[in-house]
C-alpha cells in the first residue's frame, strides 16, 4: 500500500497533482481526491466529538469508526484496491440496532444541536453525507466496489442516532432530550 511518509513537505504537489498509493499523480481537483478529504474531513471531526463526555460503549464504537474510515481513505487512494470490508457494514448495523432501540420514537424533526457533543456528532453525520456523495460521483466515472458507498450511507445514519444518544446522556446521571423543531402542526397541536 504506497510508501509510508517519512517527510512531510516534498513539495511534490506545488504543481497541483497528488501522488496515490499506487504511485500514480493525479489532479488534487480530481473525484478521488475529493472523496478523499472528505472522508479525511469526516475522520478529523470524529476525533473533535472523542474529546467530548460520552457513555465508553459510544467512544468504543466512534475508536473504531475511525479505523474504518482511515481504512476507507487508503482504498479510495488506491484504485481497484480492497481495505474497507462489509463486516464493516455490519458493525454499523448492530451499532445502528443497539443505540436506536433505547431511544423513543421521534413524533418530530429535530434540529443539529443541544449539547456540545451531540452537536458534533450531527457535524459529523453533515460531513458523512458530503462523503457519501462524493463517493457516488466517483463511482459514477470509475469502478468501485459498493461497500464504501454503504459504509458512509450507514455512518450518517449512526451518526444522528449518537447525537440523540449523546443529547440524553449526562455524567450525573440525569438525562436530557432532543431540541426539537418547532413545526406549524406541532404548534397548531400544542394549542388544543
Amino acid at each position: 500500500m504506497g510508501n509510508r511518509l517519512t517527510q512531510i513537505a516534498t513539495r511534490t504537489g506545488d504543481n497541483g497533482t497528488t501522488g496515490l498509493g499506487d504511485n500514480t499523480r493525479i489532479s488534487k481537483n480530481s473525484l478521488r481526491v475529493h472523496a478523499m478529504g472528505d472522508v479525511d474531513e469526516l475522520n478529523s471531526h470524529i476525533g473533535v466529538l472523542l474529546c467530548e463526555d460520552m457513555p465508553g460503549g459510544v467512544r468504543t464504537v466512534l475508536v473504531e469508526i475511525q479505523h474504518q474510515l482511515f481504512n476507507l481513505g487508503g482504498e479510495l487512494s488506491i484504485p481497484g484496491f480492497e481495505l474497507l470490508k462489509p463486516e464493516a457494514v455490519l458493525a454499523l448495523d448492530e451499532a445502528l440496532a443497539e443505540y436506536n432501540e433505547a431511544l423513543p420514537r421521534l413524533q418530530e424533526f429535530i434540529l443539529p444541536a443541544g449539547t456540545r457533543a451531540a452537536a458534533q456528532a450531527h457535524v459529523c453525520r453533515t460531513v458523512a453525507r458530503r462523503a457519501e456523495r462524493a463517493v457516488v460521483a466517483l463511482g459514477n466515472e470509475e469502478a468501485l466496489k459498493d461497500t464504501p458507498r454503504q459504509y458512509l450511507n450507514r455512518l450518517s445514519d449512526l451518526m444522528f442516532v449518537l447525537a440523540r444518544v449523546l443529547n440524553r446522556y449526562r455524567s450525573d446521571g440525569t438525562v436530557g432530550d432532543d431540541v426539537y423543531w418547532k413545526s406549524q402542526r406541532m404548534e397548531a397541536e400544542s394549542s388544543q
